[in-house]
């Protein structure tokens, strides 16, 4: 399901709401939320309002999410409107903003629209989840009689 996300708004509602991240910057969001695609298994986009810093090769080589700067003659907002109703598939689209005029874009076009706080949670939620790594039986239950016997006689210590 692919994802437009409306960086500033996203950004603004972090320093908000996670004193961790007060000061976090448009490259760090970026990083992070392109790991958390990357967990997922999903890709995006992230609009910023404004020109975006001068030199901007620091925001190419991040995998999974698209960055781009809505410029100085439009706003963030009015690209991601734009990109919601050139998308052919809609319904598989996720819009996340708090902007009630996103929200009500994303609806209309039968997109799933969530709030900016609600993904930073769920963000941070799967981020913080380890994956489980598979223990071998052998650990759990120990080696079986003749596996101790051949590691016995490999050590020297036969019986």
């Amino acid at each position: 399901m692919p994802v437009i996300i409306d960086g500033h708004n996203l950004r603004w509602s972090i320093q908000k709401t996670d004193e961790e991240f007060d000061s976090i910057t448009d490259l760090q969001l970026c990083h992070i939320v392109s790991r958390y695609l990357k967990l997922t298994g999903q890709k995006g986009e992230i609009v910023f309002d404004g020109t975006g810093p001068p030199d901007k090769i620091r925001f190419d080589n991040i995998n999974n999410l698209e960055i781009s700067f809505a410029g100085l003659a439009t706003d963030a907002d009015t690209v991601i409107e734009d990109k919601i109703r050139a998308n052919t598939a809609p319904k598989r689209l996720t819009v996340v903003s708090s902007d009630r005029r996103l929200r009500a874009a994303a609806r209309t076009r039968k997109a799933v629209a969530v709030k900016s706080e609600v993904f930073w949670a769920n963000l941070r939620k799967q981020m913080s989840r380890r994956k489980a790594i598979k223990e071998p039986a052998a650990k759990r239950w120990g080696l079986s009689e003749s596996e101790t016997e051949q590691w016995l006689k490999f050590f020297g210590l036969e019986q």
